[in-house]
């Protein structure tokens, strides 16, 4: 939660947003999760297997003159870490060398994580706060093995609330290796078909 008295969706929902949910009828759902103290604020076992499935996810960031900006972090499942119960890691790999994201959270460590699984339809929105570390002994702890890129620093977030949204408008997509294998797996069975049927009509 911000605080001891203020729910934890408090963080996305001011005043203001408040006021266009009263005006479009949605107010009383959204009060009635507030007052069980809002979004959930740790990393819960649903969360953190969500979290190690994915092999991408966007790191929104803005300045300090509140200009955003979105970037799109990918790499094997996993490479996103679940640290501690408030806490998420990963290690920064060398990009374009723009250093938006790194500068904007030195201005403005608020920070946003949307992560989308298209294949079982269902996304995840974690908001907080960022930092990036020169630590080479975190960065090693935060690669994946076998994983053939160059960790140049970590970044933590640290999580102030998180909350799952609806499968609603979400298209369907699967991974293309994922797609490749479950092609090999049909020829396969389809080769021990074929490989039955000449065996069986070979007997008769």
């Amino acid at each position: 939660m911000i605080t001891e008295t203020r729910p934890s969706s408090d963080v996305a929902f001011t005043n203001t947003v408040k006021a266009l949910q009263a005006r479009r009828g949605s107010r009383r759902g959204y009060a009635a999760m507030e007052a069980r103290g809002g979004w959930q604020t740790e990393i819960t076992n649903d969360l953190a297997a969500f979290i190690a499935a994915q092999r991408s996810f966007f790191l929104a960031t803005a300045n300090a003159e509140g200009q955003p900006y979105v970037q799109h972090r990918g790499g094997s499942p996993g490479f996103l870490r679940v640290l501690d119960a408030r806490t998420l890691g990963f290690a920064d790999f060398r990009g374009n060398r723009q250093h938006i994201s790194e500068g904007n959270l030195i201005e403005n460590a608020r920070a946003f994580l949307f992560l989308i699984d298209y294949v079982a339809r269902s996304r995840i929105k974690i908001r907080g706060t960022a930092r990036f570390e020169e630590d080479p002994e975190l960065v090693a702890r935060l690669m994946l093995e076998g994983y053939v890129v160059h960790g140049e620093r970590a970044v933590l977030f640290d999580v102030a609330a998180w909350d799952a949204i609806c499968p609603q408008h979400i298209p369907r997509r699967f991974e293309a290796e994922d797609v490749v294998q479950a092609l090999a797996t049909r020829d396969r069975r389809i080769a021990e078909f074929e490989a039955e049927f000449a065996r069986l009509r070979d007997e008769v």
